[in-house]
């Protein structure tokens, strides 16, 4: 198993604490190998092992729990005295109306709950009311860059690994068939069809799904750019898929909610306000946009811009694009640390083309870090205040 340090911290930090423990990401990111990984250090400090209550409800073993009475009294029945109890419930989002078991369980003194789920309308609409104040998200992803060279003894060098980070994806169980191109399509594939079918179509009752597949496909290839829902319904409808802006919002809000996806709003520097009309997209994985696209691996430096994001996604609370007169910056932040700005560029050939990647951060009229991040192996420099730096070497810290 592939150590998450960063995730392991985090539990550490919520353990004991009057909270659920919610862990939300897209299938097979690592969600059940990070609660086995935090089970064995819980033993591992002292808790014994009947203490430690796991139930994963995607197996066939545990489907007559796939009632919120059965799960509720199946792990009272495994609580057998005053000591706290760590209960771990996998994809708990598979039983209806599973909010009721967990807000119950909740409020036993010893029980430190923590559950996992594929999807974010698990913490929408009556969870959210039920739980309101009482459950702390924790999101995760595929493995960071960082996290996948740590997976790497050969020695070989950043770009290298960055490469085959870009071309094989960042799921941890692609690293264990990284050099078998059949299986790894296969893999990625397999986990693309249960999130279009079981998360997305089954729950939005899609019958016919060619209009979802002609929207993954589309957004997948258009990673970092501009669009709009019309824009979107314009292009397929050009490539002669027609589907409505309606159920375009719809779908692309149930891949949002899946993972599979993620959406990164622009706002105005100067108005400090949202534009709603425009947006970007991200994919989850890079491989599996090589598989979706047929291995074409085109426009690197989107490719690019789209591990940044997913990077940013984990180290900070908000990642925006951001507008400031009729330029852009890449991405706006906001953290425990306040408010920073980045811009990507694979490289930094001349300096008009310096000039026009720092024209957005000179426009800006505050002392907020700037970073430029680029592939060209050079030093940190600093320019009048903004810093470029290595964007590989950057990843690893």
């Amino acid at each position: 198993m592939i150590g998450r340090p960063t995730y392991i911290e985090k539990l550490q930090r919520w353990k004991d604490r009057d909270v659920i423990k919610v862990v939300t990401g897209v299938r097979r990111c690592g969600k059940s190998t990070l609660l086995k990984l935090f089970a064995d250090e819980l033993r591992a400090e002292g808790v014994k092992r009947d203490h430690v209550i796991t139930l994963n409800l995607e197996q066939l073993e545990n489907e007559s729990l796939l009632d919120y009475h059965a799960l509720h009294d199946e792990v009272l029945s495994r609580v057998n005295d005053d000591q706290m109890h760590y209960v771990f419930i996998d994809e708990v989002q598979n039983v209806p109306d599973f909010q009721k078991a967990v807000d119950s369980l909740y409020t036993r003194e010893n029980i430190d709950l923590y559950i996992t789920g594929s999807n974010a309308m698990m913490l929408e609409g009556t969870l959210a009311t039920l739980l309101s104040g009482r459950y702390v998200e924790i999101s995760m992803l595929p493995l960071s860059f960082s996290e996948y060279v740590s997976t790497n003894t050969s020695g070989e060098s950043l770009r290298r690994l960055y490469s085959r980070y870009i071309s094989q994806g960042s799921f941890p169980a692609t690293v264990d068939f990284a050099q078998d191109s059949l299986a790894l399509h296969d893999y990625l594939e397999g986990i693309l069809n249960t999130v279009l079918f079981k998360d997305v179509a089954q729950r939005l009752n899609i019958a016919n799904t060619l209009g979802l597949g002609s929207l993954v496909d589309f957004m997948f290839d258009n990673v970092g750019n501009l669009t709009s829902v019309k824009g979107i319904a314009d292009a397929l409808a050009s490539n002669g898929t027609k589907v409505s802006r309606n159920t375009i919002d719809e779908y692309l809000s149930a891949l949002v909610n899946s993972f599979i996806i993620y959406s990164a709003k622009c706002f105005d520097l100067r108005g400090k306000r949202l534009l709603k009309q425009q947006q970007k997209f991200y994919a989850i994985d890079m491989g599996m946009r090589r598989m979706i696209l047929s291995n074409q691996v085109r426009d690197t430096g989107r490719i690019l811009e789209n591990i940044v994001f997913l990077e940013l996604k984990r180290r900070f609370k908000s990642v925006q694009v951001g507008r400031i007169g009729d330029l852009e910056v890449d991405f706006v932040v906001e953290g425990d640390s306040g408010r920073a700005y980045f811009q990507v560029a694979e490289s930094i050939s001349s300096e008009k083309v310096l000039e026009r990647e720092l024209a957005p951060f000179r426009k800006i009229e505050d002392n907020h870090p700037k970073l430029l991040l680029t592939l060209d192996d050079v030093d940190p420099v600093n320019h009048e205040g903004i810093m470029q730096m290595n964007v590989l070497e950057w990843m690893m810290r």
